[in-house]
Parts: structure tokens; sequence; C-alpha cells
């Protein structure tokens, strides 16, 4: 079994993903590359969170009306995106022809 090591820029959150998923699975470089966008999402969803933890969903503008911070669409979008890039990868327990083998050669 090949261990991949995670991008040195990741943050916790992306690289707990990262070997959570390469411990699992032996992945081609294709799907390493894809790993590599959700983790990467994974980072970017977890600083929106805490900023908004910090800050709150809504700020007031010029005119003293509530608005949305833009964390919150940070947040949306790269939790949207981690999961389309999971679902790309196949890793469901019910897709077993679609996704990639376990590392180690366990089924």
């Amino acid at each position: 079994m090949t261990t991949h090591r995670p991008p040195a820029h990741l943050g916790r959150p992306g690289r707990r993903l990262w070997k959570s998923v390469t411990g699992e699975f032996a992945l081609a470089p294709h799907q390493l590359e894809l790993l590599r966008l959700a983790a990467e999402a994974t980072d970017r969803a977890d600083e929106a969170r805490q900023l908004l933890d910090e800050q709150g969903l809504t700020f007031h503008d010029r005119a003293g009306l509530p608005r949305s911070r833009p964390e919150v669409a940070v947040e949306r979008d790269s939790r949207l995106a981690v999961a389309r890039l999971l679902r790309e990868l196949a890793l469901e327990p019910g897709d077993a022809d679609a996704r990639p083998p376990r590392a180690g050669g366990r089924t």
C-alpha cells in the first residue's frame, strides 16, 4: 500500500479528510487531485464557519439594513464542493463497482 502524505498547505480539517480517505482507499493520481480539492474546500468551509461563529450570520449595511455575511455563501459553496468532489470519487459503500479499491487489498 502506498501512503500519500497530505499536502502541506492543508489545515486540520483537510488533513483529517485526506488521511481518512487515503487510509481506506487506494486512489489513482487523478483521484488524489479530486481529494486535494475536496480537502481544500473542507478547510475553506471550516474557516468560514469559524468567522461566522465569531461575527454572526449578518451585518448591517450603510443604510442600517441587515445583510448576510459573505462567509455564509463561502461556507455553503465549499460544503457543496466537498459533497460533489467526494461523490465523484465514488467512495459510498453502495457503489462497490464504481469506487476505488480499498487500501491494502481489503474488500
